[in-house]
């Protein structure tokens, strides 16, 4: 069976990284590239056509295409690969908006193409293991998820703020780890950096089961922090996405016999497992499971309506901080 002919456009920070994966990717051929600078500062081509626009990709007769073009772009490229029939990876967010993200939704669905969106978290080995954990009912029912995603301003933002880039992943992750939709979520935002856009956020939020979430997200802290942890009745995770390392804080059975000690404590403390677990690139990961998704195998992909609600939640993140109240999602 011949290999898939995949594009890329966008050679900006993240596209680089996806062209190198692209570029070694087994079953894959990546036979052109495209900005809209017509430059390639990263040196992504390495011989490759290098192109200028999404139609001039188009005609290098393409499979699928791998969309890392800045997010107000996205509707308008994501349009073009539908219309032209070719399959698509887009970068995370979808969209700038649910109305946009929805239009790239109904787009792909229509020519029943395979579309797909980046949050790449979902990839993470701390991660993917956890949620398999979790459905082996390891801890068994979950009652919490908190994330944590904190870290200094990253230059290489321009177009959105700390909800749709930064937020969006632990939105996604939380949601696919439990396998629930969020419900309502209650938020509060600041702007210290002088933008437009929000750069600190802090969001209470609920899942459709039951389960309550929070999230600290925020460009403003002198140190870099990924952590996601999630509490249940048998014990908690504590997933380390910089590290990829999954910890296991077990809910002890010894009777404590300090009474002070035991008073304080709502549970015991029991074992304490750091896991050992397969470490591969997410980046790596995510695109075999969306090759894997346009030869028709089984493939765990985030869709176009995972990426839409998503953005919804996004949205209802950023209406609570202005309005000051939970919105029901």
């Amino acid at each position: 069976m011949a290999n898939l002919r995949a594009g890329l456009i966008g050679l900006g920070m993240m596209g680089r990284h996806h062209g190198r994966v692209l570029a070694g990717l087994e079953g894959v051929d990546l036979v052109a590239v495209a900005d809209a600078s017509g430059q390639d500062p990263h040196g992504v081509a390495k011989g490759r056509p290098l192109l200028s626009s999404i139609d001039e990709l188009i005609e290098q007769n393409l499979d699928y295409c791998m969309v890392a073009v800045p997010t107000a772009y996205h509707v308008d490229v994501a349009l073009a690969l539908a219309d032209a029939g070719v399959h698509a990876m887009i970068e995370k967010p979808l969209a700038t908006d649910t109305p946009g993200a929805q239009k790239i939704a109904d787009a792909f669905s229509e020519k029943g193409l395979v579309g797909a969106v980046g949050h790449i978290e979902r990839y993470n080995p701390a991660l993917q293991q956890a949620r398999a954990r979790i459905e082996n009912g390891d801890l068994g029912d979950v009652y919490q998820i908190i994330t944590r995603r904190q870290g200094p301003f990253p230059a290489r933002i321009a177009d959105v703020g700390v909800v749709k880039d930064l937020a969006t992943h632990d939105i996604d992750l939380t949601s696919w780890v439990r396998q629930q939709p969020f419900a309502a979520v209650a938020a509060r935002t600041a702007y210290r950096s002088g933008r437009e856009f929000e750069d600190m956020v802090s969001v209470t939020g609920q899942l459709a089961d039951g389960t309550i979430t929070s999230h600290l997200v925020n460009w403003l802290s002198p140190f870099k922090e990924r952590i996601t942890v999630i509490t249940g009745e048998k014990g908690a995770f504590v997933a380390d996405t910089l590290t990829a390392d999954l910890t296991f804080h077990a809910n002890g059975n010894v009777r404590t016999e300090w009474d002070d000690v035991a008073n304080f404590r709502g549970v015991s403390e029991g074992d304490v497992v750091r896991y050992a677990i397969p470490k591969r690139e997410p980046l790596l990961v995510e695109h075999e499971n969306f090759r894997d998704a346009v030869l028709g195998r089984d493939a765990d992909i985030v869709t176009l309506e995972q990426g839409s609600a998503v953005v919804r939640v996004a949205e209802a993140v950023l209406e609570s901080a202005q309005a000051g109240r939970t919105i029901d999602l």
